[in-house]
């Protein structure tokens, strides 16, 4: 699939709120991306900011116009973006793989974290804007976050950001093509086939306290379906449920 080429920033406070405000002005072409040598309000998943060394990581946004799809099935967006990132970095490294709902692992460290921002149009996805860092080049972390990694720190070797942005870019538009042409049965599949922790008993933490599960499914609107250690079902949307980290 055709995208045009990127548009690359010195610097911004976030590419995400970049591209939205590109957006606001002028509607975009499908793909149309954004990245940056430095974001000074990165944001992530629950607020949380992105830590990134200036230059060091590859930190983009780009915008899709997905008006085929179903509100109620928006998170096959996410899907699509983690897969693609997933089969990107896997070029490089094993042990990838998708912690729900779109972070992406190495092993039990985090090298990679995405924020979806859906605009709805009555019952169908008008805009998505998916901003995401991958940590490439940064040899040490600073903030308390409890388990970043880079693709430098696991090969020792450097990386390219615009090389890596086009790489990633090929395999999401791909995956788009999937979604675009109703294989959405394949996509699911796969997301689920490469979840970290997508076998066996790990323990995990909710409002009630902590408890063992394995994951059981990921329903179509994202809702993470655990099986706890006494058979119990357990059904938990974004930041309802809390991953026990070693």
């Amino acid at each position: 699939m055709y995208y045009p080429e990127p548009i690359y920033l010195d610097e911004t406070v976030s590419t995400n709120s970049f591209l939205k405000e590109l957006c606001d002005r002028q509607k975009q072409k499908d793909f149309t991306c954004v990245y940056t040598a430095f974001q000074s309000a990165g944001r992530g998943q629950r607020g949380n900011s992105w830590e990134s060394e200036r230059g060091k990581n590859l930190l983009f946004s780009f915008v899709v116009y997905p008006d085929f799809l179903e509100a109620s099935r928006q998170f096959l967006l996410s899907q699509v973006t983690a897969l693609g990132l997933r089969d990107m970095l896997s070029e490089y490294t094993e042990d990838i793989t998708i912690k729900w709902p779109n972070d992406i692992y190495w092993k039990d460290k985090k090298i990679c974290g995405t924020l979806i921002e859906n605009d709805l149009t009555g019952i169908r996805t008008g805009r998505s804007i998916s901003g995401t860092g991958i940590n490439l080049n940064q040899e040490k972390f600073l903030s308390n976050a409890p388990n970043p990694v880079s693709l430098k720190q696991i090969t020792g070797n450097d990386y390219d950001p615009k090389k890596i942005l086009e790489q990633t870019m090929e395999h999401i538009t791909g995956y788009f093509d999937k979604l675009k042409a109703g294989r959405t049965e394949r996509i699911s599949t796969e997301y689920m086939r490469n979840l970290y922790r997508g076998n066996g008993l790990f323990p995990y933490r909710d409002g009630t306290g902590t408890f063992l599960a394995h994951i059981t499914d990921v329903e179509p609107e994202g809702r993470l379906v655990l099986t706890d250690e006494d058979g119990n079902i357990r059904k938990f949307m974004f930041k309802e449920v809390e991953y026990i980290l070693p």
